[in-house]
This record gives structure tokens, C-alpha cells and sequence, in this order.
């Protein structure tokens, strides 16, 4: 009886696994032909997850717009791109515009030159981004309005401004580099906490409208990434915090990371969370149990305040 059994499962538990396997391999092809070709516009390209996610996009054959503030930090980049060894997809060098996200004056002419370069956006990633550490009591309006202007209205404002060519086409993916703290909010972080929560509401309602024109809109939350986000900071006062905090150092790699940003655009997944097991529980603990989430949190504040005073 098992020896009867067993050959009647094995040609089904192999076929399974074909399929499986069979089915991974389509979507593979589907997503290097949905990228190839591309125009992809990249904000905050030129550090961080964001010149990771050119490199990956540009070998994958997207036909890149780098954006950013740095002039000669685009050039460089450009040039390292484009002097890359050669790949088996045809690859095209990168366009450039430079431009200040945070400044709202700057987006309307910033956009008409992204169209000209190839006449249309297939896909928008919004990345650029900036990040805070402070108590709510010290920190300024200012420095509130500031990092809300760079994470939330400078993207909203690019996304406005280039949703009518994609309308017309009936074509395009929205991207938004959110993070966990669009989910969760964690002590002196307020700021930065509400500018993530801000853009995943936001981007949420621009899904549900965009449904009817086709066009896509991905969410991507990451947990802690190495890069120099917690470096740069602004601080309550508005001056840079300049401090590579632990766990930032311990975060992944922004290779890894944009990796899996190409995946979730491939795949036109809507809300994609990039994190460990423990920033990903605390999500639902926050849904589930929010006076242990909120004790949590309350614990946490007092260890940081504390070790800040010794």
C-alpha cells in the first residue's frame, strides 16, 4: 500500500514543482520584458538606494532620466553606468535633470524637461528623501515643514505634474520609496514618521483612482537600509545630525534592496514591505494589540531618552 501510494505522489509532488518552477520562470520573462525599454525617471539618484536602483534598472535595459541635485554627482554616476561591462540586453545611456524635489518652483520645469527627453515616462520612482531625529517638544515647525516638503509634497507634486501623460496614454507605474515608519511610527522620529505616513495614504487613494487609465502605482516600505539617510537627518534645530545610527549601520544592503525594488516594479506589485520579522510583526501588533505596541513604544522612548542624558 505505501509503495502504491508513494509512486502516485511522487509524479504528482514533482509535476507540482515543475509547474512552480514553469510558472517563476514566466513571471521572470515577464518582468525583464515589462522593464526593457522602459523609460524610468529615478529620484535622489545620484546616493543610497537610489544609484543602486539606477544600476539595476539601467542592466535590466530601462532607458534611465536620473534626477537629483548634484549636477556633477549625475555626471558621474552617467558615466560609471554607461563604462559598465556589457550585458546580453542592450542597455542606453542615461538621461539627466537636475533639480531641488524640495523646491516647488523647480518641478513644473523640471518635468517638462523630463519629457522631452524621450517624450513620455513609463515608470516613476519616486526615491528622493530625507530623514530626522529630534524630540517633538525641540523641533521647529520649520524643520517639520521641511522634511514633509522633500518626502511628501515634492513627490506628490512630480507625480501631479506627470500623471496627464500617462493619462493620455493609458501607460504608466507610479513608485513611491516609502518605508516601515509609513506603518509604524517609532520615538523621535515625528517627523519623518508623518511624511511616510502622509505618502502611503496618499498613494493609496492614487491607486484606487488610477485603476480606471491602467496605469499602476507600487508602494515600497523598507526597514533600516546602509546608507547615509541617518547621516544626512535634520535634527530638531535643523542642522544635519551626522551620525551613523546602529541600527542604519545593520541594515541591509541598498544593493539587496534595490533588487527587490526592480522585482516589485516587474511584478507591478501595490504594497511591497521590505523589512525583517520584527518591524514586519510590529505592523500587525500595532492592528491587533495597540496598547502593547503603544507600552512598547513608550519603553523604547524612555531607553533612548535615557541613554541620550548619560
Amino acid at each position: 500500500m505505501d509503495f502504491i501510494t508513494s509512486t502516485a505522489i511522487l509524479p504528482l509532488l514533482f509535476g507540482c514543482v515543475g509547474i512552480f518552477s514553469l510558472f517563476k520562470l514566466l513571471q521572470w520573462i515577464r518582468m525583464r520584458a515589462y522593464l526593457r525599454n522602459a523609460v524610468v525617471v529615478i529620484t535622489g539618484a545620484t546616493s543610497g538606494l537610489g544609484r543602486e536602483c539606477a544600476r539595476v534598472f539601467y542592466t535590466a535595459g530601462a532607458k534611465l532620466v536620473l534626477c537629483g541635485r548634484n549636477q556633477k554627482a549625475l555626471e558621474e554616476l552617467t558615466k560609471e553606468l554607461t563604462a559598465s561591462p556589457a550585458t546580453k540586453v542592450q542597455t542606453h545611456k542615461p538621461y539627466m535633470v537636475t533639480f531641488d524635489l524640495a523646491d516647488p518652483g523647480a518641478i513644473i520645469a523640471a518635468t517638462a524637461e523630463i519629457l522631452q527627453c524621450f517624450g513620455y515616462v513609463d515608470v516613476l520612482i519616486n526615491n528622493a528623501g530625507i530623514s530626522y531625529r529630534g524630540a517633538i517638544v525641540d523641533t521647529t515647525t520649520d524643520v517639520d515643514k521641511k522634511v514633509m516638503e522633500t518626502n511628501y509634497f515634492g513627490p506628490v507634486a512630480l507625480t501631479k505634474a506627470l500623471l496627464p501623460s500617462m493619462i493620455k496614454r493609458r501607460q504608466g507605474h507610479i513608485v513611491v520609496i516609502s518605508s516601515i515608519q509609513g506603518k509604524i511610527s517609532i520615538p523621535f522620529r515625528s517627523a519623518y514618521a508623518a511624511s511616510k505616513h502622509a505618502t502611503q495614504a496618499f498613494f493609496d487613494c492614487l491607486r484606487a483612482e488610477m485603476e480606471q487609465y491602467e496605469i499602476e502605482v507600487t508602494v515600497i516600505s523598507p526597514g533600516y537600509i546602509h546608507t547615509n539617510l541617518s547621516l544626512n537627518a535634520v535634527t530638531a534645530d535643523g542642522s544635519t545630525y551626522g551620525v551613523m545610527d546602529k541600527t542604519t549601520a545593520q541594515g541591509r544592503s541598498p544593493v539587496e534592496v534595490a533588487r527587490d525594488v526592480l522585482a516589485a516594479v516587474g511584478k507591478k506589485k501595490k504594497d511591497v514591505i521590505l523589512a525583517d520579522l520584527l518591524p514586519s510583526l510590529a505592523i500587525y501588533l500595532r492592528t491587533l494589540a495597540p496598547g502593547l505596541f503603544f507600552s512598547l513604544m513608550a519603553s523604547r522612548a524612555r531607553k533612548e531618552r535615557k541613554s541620550k542624558n548619560c
